[in-house]
């Protein structure tokens, strides 16, 4: 199965007049955070999205390699506004767990 090539050019990132894009990025519900997430897997890594679920195994379900973590280091910036480290996903075993990290890291970044 050959990968689409990531358009880095892309941001997901919502616009508003009102409110600047970091602010309104840690303000982010916990279902906004897992539907965004589960449109970059769909889009940029071409996972059935019927795969994507809470319990399953991150590195499984996006089959990644070496590579394929630092796009999605780089969606995730581009996404959520903030860096991620590439030992940061040896703590996330599934899904569930890469939802929880990036929901503290934007609380951490508006406390």
């Amino acid at each position: 199965m050959q990968r689409k090539q990531h358009s880095y050019k892309r941001c997901f990132l919502l616009y508003n007049k009102n409110v600047n894009a970091p602010t309104f990025l840690h303000q982010m519900e916990q279902q906004e955070i897992i539907a965004r997430i589960k449109n970059f897997m769909v889009e940029d890594f071409e996972v059935d999205a019927d795969a994507i679920t809470p319990d399953a195994n991150l590195k499984e379900t996006l089959d990644l390699d070496s590579l394929d973590y630092i796009d999605l280091v780089v969606v995730i910036e581009q996404n959520f506004g903030f860096k991620v480290k590439p030992e940061d996903f040896q703590q996330m075993v599934t899904i569930k767990d890469f939802y929880d990290y990036v929901s503290n890291r934007l609380q951490a970044a508006n406390a």
